[in-house]
């Protein structure tokens, strides 16, 4: 048996958190690149006040502890960037654990993009980042646990839409609208968000929205009212048309998807090939 001194293990301690802080640097050095993805319109102005934000990083053991080791029993839901687990901290706090898979079509960018932007933004309608984990292989963003889960959890089924008042979904729509105009005119970047929809929309405990997962949204910066990209990211249902066939995107783009929202919730009902009507395949059509 080889006994360590409490010198080694302090130096092994050191050494490791070393390399820790040299992954989150190397991920957040050249966080302006991100944002230009040969998107020419994007502004370096909001770049650089991107840049200036403090990000707290929780400990891989602590995540460990909080979710029971990733327990299945903690699964939450499934979504691009991959799975989220509810965890509880030593203090009581509760919190929602977004962990990148390996078989995600998203990745490091998305998680830094998300990082950089939603750190910037403080509003009662948006969701609240709590910090990230960057150790090993792991990639995770900790967010405040939403108890009621996401709107389409409660619109889309014949039960649980039931709860929802006339009067309840007046003020989520208020809420999302509120959120929206926010990110489009009042907070310090204007921000696309790019894939509004039912289930990036969580509910608190109150069953106020708050909008989340910002990982594919964009910076507009000054006089700057639009941009194409040749990537196009998003859920399609939500997209606008100019966005799905030409790649333009707007802040008009996040106001068609919240148009659909709308829809959604006034109806109950998914905008996707629901009618066996030829002439009203979708609820837009169908709506119109």
């Amino acid at each position: 048996m080889i006994t360590l001194s409490s010198g080694c293990l302090n130096a092994s301690s050191r050494l490791g958190e070393r390399k820790r802080q040299r992954r989150r640097e190397l991920l957040f050095l050249n966080s302006s690149t991100r944002f230009s993805e040969r998107e020419a319109s994007i502004s370096t102005k909001g770049n650089k006040e991107i840049r200036k934000v403090d990000v707290t990083f929780f400990e891989l053991s602590t995540l460990l502890a909080a979710t029971d080791n990733f327990s299945t029993s903690n699964k939450l839901g499934q979504g691009g960037f991959g799975p989220v687990y509810k965890g509880k901290l030593s203090n009581g706090q509760e919190i929602a654990v977004k962990r990148l898979s390996t078989t995600s079509g998203q990745g490091i960018e998305e998680l830094k993009n998300e990082v950089l932007l939603i750190a910037k933004l403080q509003h009662r309608n948006l969701v609240k980042l709590l910090g990230c984990c960057l150790e090993e292989d792991e990639n995770m963003l900790i967010y405040e646990f939403m108890p009621n889960k996401s709107l389409d959890y409660f619109i889309f089924d014949e039960s649980r839409k039931q709860l929802l008042d006339w009067k309840k979904r007046f003020d989520i729509i208020l809420g999302i609208a509120r959120g929206v105009l926010y990110l489009h005119q009042d907070s310090r970047l204007r921000i696309i968000h790019r894939d509004l929809k039912a289930s990036n929309i969580l509910l608190d405990e109150k069953m106020n929205p708050r909008i989340s997962d910002f990982g594919t949204a964009r910076v507009f910066g000054g006089e700057e009212i639009l941009a194409i990209t040749k990537r196009v990211v998003g859920t399609y249902g939500y997209m606008s048309p100019e966005y799905a066939l030409d790649g333009v995107f707007s802040t008009k783009s996040d106001v068609f998807s919240f148009g659909v929202i709308l829809l959604e919730i006034i109806t109950g009902k998914k905008n996707t090939r629901i009618f066996n009507d030829d002439d009203s395949s979708n609820l837009i059509k169908y709506v119109s």
